[in-house]
C-alpha cells in the first residue's frame, strides 16, 4: 500500500516504513506528524484518487532528525567586466519515517458489503 501526499509545496510517494526528506517542518525530533493532504491511495489493484484530496485518508510519520543538505554553490559571472560573486547555500530538511497510511473509506465499504449480504 502506498500513497501520494502533498506537503511543503511538493508531492511525495510514500509507503509504510519509508524514510522521506521534507523541507524543514515545525516539529521536534521524536514527535508524530500527520499529513492530511493525500492525493492518491493505492492498495494492490485498488486505487483511490481524490479531487483534490482523498476524504478520510491520513499518513502518519515520526520525525527522526533535522539537518542541512549538501552545499550548493551559486556563482555569478559576467565576462570581460571583472564581475564575480560566489555564494553558498545549504537547504534545511526534516527526516521523517512513515509509520502508517490510513484510509477511512475502507470501513464504509465493509459496512456496505454487510448490508448487501
Amino acid at each position: 500500500m502506498y500513497a501520494i501526499i502533498e506537503a511543503c509545496g511538493r508531492q511525495y510517494k510514500v509507503a509504510e516504513g519509508d524514510v522521506v526528506f521534507f523541507e524543514k517542518l515545525d516539529a521536534e525530533e521524536g514527535k508524530k506528524v500527520t499529513f492530511d493532504n493525500v492525493v492518491l491511495v493505492a492498495n494492490g489493484e485498488k486505487i483511490e484518487v481524490g479531487s483534490p484530496f482523498v476524504k478520510g485518508a491520513k499518513v502518519e510519520g515520526k520525525v527522526v532528525a533535522h539537518g542541512k543538505g549538501k552545499k550548493i554553490v551559486v556563482f555569478k559571472y559576467k565576462p570581460k567586466k571583472n564581475y564575480r560573486r560566489k555564494q553558498g547555500h545549504r537547504q534545511p530538511y526534516t527526516k521523517v519515517e512513515i509509520t502508517a497510511v490510513k484510509v477511512a473509506a475502507a470501513k464504509k465499504e465493509a459496512k456496505a458489503e454487510k448490508v448487501e449480504a
